[in-house]
């Protein structure tokens, strides 16, 4: 991990790559397919197990108490969002495939992420607690919320269908873990202080989903018709997407007049899916579905928004610990 880092590749990404690269060569088929739908539904269950005990009862209560930041950040994510996707349309079929389409229109209507929303907020020095609230807040009405956009949005080839075995599905696979974690906060305290093993946990289920959607992808056949024009579409049109998003919630967090550390909440929160979330609602609502072509779109903004994010975050913190210690400075003097 150490020489990756020293050639500034990321381990998450290149976690990422090598999923996609031993689906490509070693794809599940058969009963070996089946025993890892299982075991990617045991590990992402562990995964918003651990998201539930590690928000803090207090610290959420304290952050609820702003509302406007939270509407804010969920209006960005549950209305501006699936707007620019819509509006995207007319980029079918000269630069996006149906499916593709299908993809980026999907992504739009998904919750923020948590763990690197709170992650990028405290390295740029804002509010850490609204960053928590917030992002957990969009994950737990992401459950419900993004289903419900999907039957209402959706209407391309191929395109979802929602019944309440899926919807039941979704909640019983992120809602229901999470809530088990609130509960049992206390007896999972030691576990999340090996911070190896959560990493574990944390990455770990995002690699299974990833195999096991692109595993699908080459069992199917499904990647013979992308070409390496289309991809190239898909990251063009990602990066503008993301590039769009933050630009607003730079302008929506002035105009609202929030603070520096709530704007840089609504910047982070407001801007990110979340690839843990989306990856196994995809699965749940694309079955019988090219899967794998319709969550590219995912996994390629969600690499754009984390190097984006990570710079932003890395600039903005520095930038303000400077700030500090020039007013510690002067107040010395």
């Amino acid at each position: 991990m150490r020489f990756f880092a020293k050639l500034r590749i990321d381990a998450f990404m290149l976690g990422l790559l090598v999923s996609v690269l031993v689906a490509v060569v070693l794809p599940a088929r058969g009963e070996a397919a089946a025993v890892l739908d299982r075991v990617t539904t045991v590990a992402i269950g562990a995964l918003f197990l651990l998201y539930g005990a590690r928000l803090e009862p207090r610290e959420a209560l304290a952050g609820l108490r702003h509302w406007r930041l939270h509407s804010t950040v969920l209006a960005v994510t549950y209305l501006v969002f699936p707007l620019l996707g819509l509006a995207l349309r007319p980029l079918v079929p000269g630069v996006l495939s149906d499916e593709l389409y299908t993809g980026v229109l999907f992504l739009t209507l998904l919750p923020s992420t948590v763990q690197s929303s709170i992650a990028f907020t405290a390295i740029a020095r804002g509010n850490v607690a609204g960053a928590v609230v917030s992002a957990s807040l969009s994950n737990l009405l992401g459950v419900f919320v993004t289903p419900l956009l999907v039957v209402l949005l959706l209407r391309t080839p191929g395109g979802a269908t929602v019944s309440a075995g899926a919807v039941l599905a979704i909640v019983s696979q992120l809602l229901l873990p999470f809530l088990a974690g609130q509960v049992l906060r206390s007896r999972l305290r030691p576990v999340l202080r090996h911070a190896a093993l959560t990493r574990v946990v944390d990455r770990g289920s995002v690699y299974l989903v990833v195999y096991a959607a692109f595993s699908a992808g080459m069992v199917e056949h499904v990647w013979r018709g992308i070409s390496g024009w289309a991809l190239a579409a898909v990251v063009a049109v990602c990066a503008g997407l993301l590039a769009l998003v933050l630009a607003t919630t730079s302008v929506l967090g002035r105009v609202a007049g929030f603070g520096r550390g709530d704007r840089i909440v609504l910047i982070f929160c407001g801007s990110k899916k979340s690839l843990a979330s989306g990856l196994p609602m995809a699965t749940v609502l694309f079955g019988g579905h090219a899967v794998g072509l319709i969550v590219l779109p995912l996994m390629i903004f969600h690499q754009i928004q984390l190097f984006t994010c990570a710079a932003l975050a890395g600039r903005w913190g520095r930038a303000e610990d400077a700030r500090n210690a020039q007013e510690r400075a002067g107040a010395v003097a």
